[in-house]
């Protein structure tokens, strides 16, 4: 596979040319990138990317520019030359697990797709990972070279692609874990985990009832954090009392009785203590409150 030639597009990059690169970097370890515009060049590589005007996965043609563009999602959004070649490669690259694919693709994917084809409908605002990416490009001011940059992009992008991979797996492999702790729950209203792991969106899904996690911290010490209503609200289900807003360790104590309680977030959606049986008291106070 060392022979094979990858094409895209020179001059100003996206995200969806950048990171189509550093997918096939995951399946080709090592291959001759052009940059070009030069029909004839582009003609004679194994894989063309977001150049061309062609797209035929079976012919290594991955182009969304053309009349009619290269097909759309489920849910509206157009495939830029990202998604073309997640959904020839993403379940691959993600070890043979659709459903890890599946969640890169919702997450990461379809958003830059999206970005790129003007697709802005449910896309957040701010500054997107499409406009990092952009800004790689050298400005007027400076002397550096496309391809030079390209290249740092896709380095960039390739981090970024495989942490949005870790995280996907990562939250998939924790909803059974979560599952069988609301299973086990003593009380349906305080889920308790032997390790952090991901758990909002499994517990938002399957439980109506929870409105307290508790789970040991990395550091030893024991968390109570609340439920929010729906995943990446602020409101909670049931915040944690009132007056322990903003305490840490004497003061808490005193307001708590707890002799090892460590703090209260001024948010009154997480607290701690040094044990888990203190933690557990934490959770029976706020549920009383």
């Amino acid at each position: 596979m060392n022979d094979i030639t990858i094409a895209t597009h020179n001059g100003n990059f996206h995200a969806d040319d950048v990171f189509s690169i550093a997918a096939l970097q995951c399946i080709f370890p090592a291959f001759k990138l052009l940059r070009t515009r030069d029909l004839e060049l582009i003609a004679k590589a194994d894989i063309v990317i977001d150049v061309g005007g062609e797209y035929d996965a079976d012919t290594g043609r991955f182009d969304h520019h053309q009349r009619g563009g290269a097909g759309q999602r489920d849910n509206g959004i157009p495939y830029s030359s990202f998604g073309l070649i997640w959904k020839k490669y993403g379940v691959q690259i993600c070890q043979g697990d659709q459903e890890v694919a599946n969640a890169v693709d919702s997450g990461l994917v379809s958003t830059i797709d999206a970005v790129d084809c003007g697709h802005v409908e449910g896309v957040s605002q701010g500054i997107s990972l499409s406009q990092t990416i952009s800004m790689f490009n050298p400005t007027w001011q400076e002397n550096s070279g496309f391809d030079s940059c390209f290249d740092e992009a896709v380095n960039f992008a390739s981090r970024v692609l495989a942490r949005f991979i870790a995280s996907a797996n990562g939250g998939i492999s924790a909803r059974d874990i979560v599952a069988k702790a609301i299973d086990n729950a003593q009380d349906p209203r305080v889920i308790v985990l032997d390790k952090y792991t991901p758990w909002k969106t499994t517990l938002l899904s399957l439980s109506d009832v929870a409105l307290f996690i508790v789970y040991p911290s990395p550091s030893g010490q024991w968390r109570i954090q609340t439920v929010p209503v729906e995943l990446g609200s602020f409101e909670d289900r049931k915040p944690l009392p009132k007056q322990w807003a903003g305490l840490s360790d004497k003061a808490l104590q005193e307001v708590t009785g707890i002799d090892d309680a460590m703090f209260c977030h001024n948010g009154l959606f997480i607290a701690g203590s040094e044990s888990f049986a203190s933690t557990m008291k934490m959770a029976a106070i706020a549920l009383q409150e």
